[in-house]
């Protein structure tokens, strides 16, 4: 399967109807519809593309690491245990696609190339909506980008989840196959790192929020329920992971 026309039904027909679960959607792509896995794709592609873009700060590479965990969950989906929501293991899929990604850059660092304005065009190839327009406080908005990406990678994972997409640190933990202490720690230390870094931008402050919509915001977290995300019934780690260290 080609996940940048996942999007596009292949036979020309309407889309599936939106009442049918995402897990019947999963099953019938096993049993081989192949408009299936396609619409539950499109169900989803923004949040997992605004997920992705967060994660690693450049637009290609997320594009990259959205095809690779998409690719991999089409492959992958007759192994899917039903332990969780079908959109909880697509964030995972995506956010260890993305992790994998920032390890080998890590490993073998480049220098990346300045980060131009960008059109409607160079939106993600996978066919979903740029979830963000370019500001004309660029710098600002790199500076963010830089504190974020000078986290440790499982502070940075957490914090992008939590604080930037909102999402549950219930949802968190699933996603991340973690414990949910394990997940505010990661957070509380990760904010503790970005209002060292960016104590700078709004002195006397504490951490920086910054509300440009190109800009990722550090708040306190996200007590709510996130509509868009249906919690399943998958279970944490072992409440060991909650002394993991950064």
């Amino acid at each position: 399967m080609e996940v940048r026309d996942a999007g596009r039904n292949h036979t020309g027909a309407a889309p599936v109807d939106d009442t049918v679960s995402d897990l019947d959607l999963l099953r019938a792509h096993v049993t081989g519809d192949r408009d299936a896995f396609g619409e539950l794709f499109r169900r989803h592609r923004d949040r997992l593309w605004a997920v992705a873009l967060r994660t690693l700060g450049d637009r290609e590479e997320a594009a990259d690491a959205l095809q690779d965990a998409l690719l991999s969950a089409h492959r992958a989906a007759d192994r899917f245990r039903g332990d969780s929501a079908v959109t909880t293991w697509l964030h995972r899929i995506v956010v260890n696609a993305c992790l994998d990604r920032l390890r080998r850059r890590r490993a073998h660092p480049t220098v990346p190339l300045p980060d131009g304005i960008h059109g409607p065009e160079d939106g993600p190839a996978t066919g979903g909506v740029e979830p963000a327009a370019p500001v004309p406080d660029h710098d600002t908005a790199m500076v963010v980008r830089d504190a974020l990406a000078s986290l440790p990678l499982e502070q940075r994972a957490a914090l992008v989840l939590v604080d930037v997409q909102g999402y549950p640190v219930a949802e968190v933990a699933r996603i991340l196959g973690v414990a949910e202490g394990t997940v505010k720690s990661r957070c509380a230390r990760g904010r503790a790192r970005l209002a060292v870094t960016l104590g700078h931008l709004r002195p006397g402050t504490g951490p920086a929020t910054v509300s440009r919509p190109d800009v990722p915001e550090v708040t306190g977290g996200n007590p709510k329920e996130r509509s868009g995300v249906r919690s399943g019934s998958g279970r944490s780690r072992p409440a060991a992971n909650q002394q993991e260290e950064a």
